[in-house]
């Protein structure tokens, strides 16, 4: 549904905008949404709801902040009920009073998907976007028709997402593209770093996750997997990227490793040693993807608490690696739950060192993974994401489904 978009004139009255996210991914896609949004109807649209730092800037004055509900796994989103339920009654209430033309929720279903549903009972009419589609095509299936009752239309940030809503009986869904198709740049090596991935030491990336649960699930076995593949090869030169707000949990914990990575903070120096790395261990998430893009094959891992791992038995997909869903083939090895191990994760290390079939499987797959993920004559994904919602709004406005 790529081409679905008309264009045409911005609305002869300002327009309101009620959005809601519910974790700082969701913020920054908002913040792209609201620019983007105002580059196509003017200065006099009108902005409120949720949001945190990225969305202030954009001119939002967030209901509260999202520390609120930005809650990951399920004993903490218990220990956090009352305050999450609290909060979803007062988006729901805010956005009612508001009056918009157009609601949009983005990503965190747990959160914004209630609050559309509490919307939607009161005000009907009101058109609904929904910015990143939940994972239907994994699990919980039967969320996708479900939706129909309060969604309009689904921006999908993954190219195979559309056909699993069509097959699913789901709402209308357009591919938007990545928010990582608008940074390239800051992925692609220039001629110096692509030199620098075959020299020798090897840089070799540690990427534990970007959140406190991933670090301490996670940073141990990366730990003694760069320990084992230390006393196998040459010299390696380990670089860790962190969160300023991790850092120090990650110091701690790397004090008595055997190999000293090199500990780098902010997104700058993260992309920079993306661009001249030669390797990667991974958690899996965004950041599997930001590697595809930049070139760094990788091997990926990942542990949930022993409640989360019983999803298993209704999880759908053959694989939880972004790169892998995208290319419909698993081309990227994983290690989950019990066979994440040390060995196996240095095993699967080693080959992507030299020159050989799994480095260059890897990097021929990255390649195709590049063009899937482009939108057609380069478009942003803001800005096409920002068409769609105006567009909803016109169409929910005049009674065309």
């Amino acid at each position: 549904m790529r081409g679905r978009v008309r264009e045409g004139a911005a609305p002869a009255s300002p327009m309101k905008v009620f959005l809601v996210a519910g974790e700082q991914s969701g913020d920054r896609l908002g913040a792209k949404l609201m620019q983007a949004l105002r580059n196509l109807l003017g200065p006099s649209v009108e902005f409120a709801g949720v949001g945190s730092e990225g969305m202030a800037a954009q001119g939002l004055d967030s209901l509260f902040a999202l520390d609120d509900v930005a809650v990951m796994g399920f004993v903490p989103v218990l220990a956090r009920l009352p305050t999450i339920l609290r909060r979803i009654e007062q988006t729901a209430a805010a956005a009612i009073a508001f009056r918009p033309d157009v609601l949009v929720i983005i990503d965190s279903p747990d959160f914004t998907h209630r609050v559309a549903r509490r919307i939607r009972r009161v005000r009907p009419s009101l058109p609904v976007v929904d910015y990143v589609s939940p994972s239907v095509w994994a699990w919980r299936p039967g969320r996708a028709r479900a939706m129909r009752a309060y969604v309009d239309h689904v921006l999908a940030l993954l190219p195979f997402e559309p056909e699993a809503h069509r097959r699913l009986g789901g709402p209308p869904c357009t591919y938007v593209g990545h928010p990582l198709i608008e940074r390239l740049s800051d992925l692609r090596p220039d001629a110096r770093e692509s030199a620098r991935r075959e020299q020798a030491p090897p840089l070799v990336l540690i990427l534990p996750g970007s959140r406190r649960v991933e670090i301490e699930r996670l940073l141990e076995d990366f730990g003694a997997a760069a320990a084992l593949l230390a006393q196998q090869t040459e010299p390696i030169d380990w670089v860790l990227p962190a969160v300023d707000s991790l850092a120090p949990l990650i110091e701690r914990k790397i004090s008595a490793w055997s190999v000293k990575p090199r500990l780098v903070r902010g997104e700058e120096a993260k992309f920079a040693a993306f661009r001249s790395a030669r390797a990667a261990l991974a958690a899996s998430g965004t950041v599997t993807l930001e590697l595809a893009l930049s070139g760094v094959p990788m091997v990926v891992a990942y542990k949930v608490s022993r409640i989360e791992e019983l999803l298993k038995y209704v999880v759908r997909v053959p694989s939880i690696v972004l790169p892998n869903l995208t290319l419909g083939a698993n081309i990227v090895p994983e290690f989950l739950q019990d066979v994440c191990t040390p060995a196996a994760l240095s095993a699967a290390l080693a080959p992507l060192l030299a020159g050989g079939p799994e480095r260059a499987a890897q990097l021929a797959a990255f390649d195709s993974l590049d063009q899937m993920m482009r939108l057609a004559n380069d478009q942003a994904p803001s800005e096409l994401a920002a068409r769609i919602v105006v567009d909803t709004a016109r169409e929910r406005r005049l009674g065309v489904r």
